[in-house]
């Protein structure tokens, strides 16, 4: 009788997801908003089912998946399936927000390297080789009609521009882990609300102002800042890309702590909401303040600046 109540809950979940397979694929703007939402039947299954079954549910999926769409249709169903299935089964384990969050995360970025390896080694598409070219094609079109209108196309910004190209080439691996984030981010900020209707605990996440990394992730920033000084790396070169990459990275989580910080201070002081929100925008709009939030943050995580101004009160 178990095994039959199961097997009805899996038909019913994979005729959910076939459904919204089928709109994410064939009607083009609402496909938008189902795409989101393709993950929510593999954590429905996930958080009630042992991973044996759990992979199971994937295979059938999968097949369901060649049979109302195309080969196209596979990547999504293993980014979202797996994605889905892996936040299912931490939940179902008891697992902490900040756990899931990392693990399934680390789940979507392999699968989309996987795909892109796929793309470029069995089908010869490489779509960021594609993009550059475009961009690349767009910037020596637009040095050609400068000339053709007799302006100068070695000027400041174009040579700004140019070198912002190869700076994105060379952050390609960085791009991959924050589009793995901010899919991840979208897929338990639309899941998770319906999940929750069908019965399943969720744990919250705690207040952006109380997230403080680990002071590790400072010293891990002075080294990859002290390496780049004493090896200096050719432009182009694995060290080069490896020290380019993870310093973006560890930048970008200075950056996130000295918003928290700041978050943190106003809640402290009883100060409009509004005001994190603004100087949140500014810091990703201006360069000047972007520089000035993640000195903070390095301030706040190596010199316990919280713990300083709660002694102080």
């Amino acid at each position: 009788m178990r095994n039959v109540h199961k097997l009805t809950e899996g038909a019913v979940l994979l005729a959910a997801f076939a459904v919204l397979l089928l709109i994410t694929i064939y009607i083009p703007f609402l496909g938008i908003v189902s795409n989101l939402f393709l993950a929510v039947p593999f954590i429905l299954f996930g958080t009630k089912n042992t991973r044996m079954y759990a992979i199971v549910f994937l295979i059938a999926s999968l097949m369901i998946s060649l049979i109302v769409g195309t080969v196209l249709a596979i990547p999504l169903t293993l980014s979202f399936g797996l994605t889905g299935l892996v936040i299912g089964q931490l939940i179902k384990e008891g697992k902490s927000r900040t756990v899931s969050f990392i693990a399934s995360t680390l789940v979507f970025l392999i699968t989309l390297l996987l795909q892109y390896a796929v793309a470029v080694v069995f089908f010869n598409i490489n779509f960021i080789e594609d993009i550059m070219s475009m961009m690349t094609e767009a910037f020596n079109r637009s040095k050609s009609m400068l000339e053709a209108f007799g302006q100068n196309s070695t000027g400041d910004v174009m040579d700004q521009f140019e070198a912002a190209l190869k700076m994105l080439e060379s952050l390609t691996p960085s791009l991959f882990v924050l589009a793995s984030l901010f899919a991840v981010i979208l897929i338990e900020l639309v899941s998770f609300p319906v999940v929750k209707r069908f019965g399943v605990k969720v744990e919250s996440w705690k207040p952006f102002r109380e997230i403080v990394f680990p002071k590790s992730i400072l010293w891990y920033y002075l080294v990859t800042i002290l390496a780049s000084f004493a090896i200096k790396p050719e432009e182009g070169s694995y060290w080069f890309l490896a020290l380019v990459n993870i310093s973006f990275i560890l930048q970008l989580l200075m950056v996130l702590q000295g918003l928290s910080f700041i978050f943190y201070i106003c809640y402290k002081k009883g100060m409009s909401k509004g005001i994190p929100i603004i100087a949140t925008v500014f810091t990703f709009i201006l360069p000047i303040f972007l520089y000035i939030v993640r000195i903070l943050g390095i301030i706040d995580l190596g010199f316990d600046l919280r713990k300083r101004l709660e002694k102080s009160e």
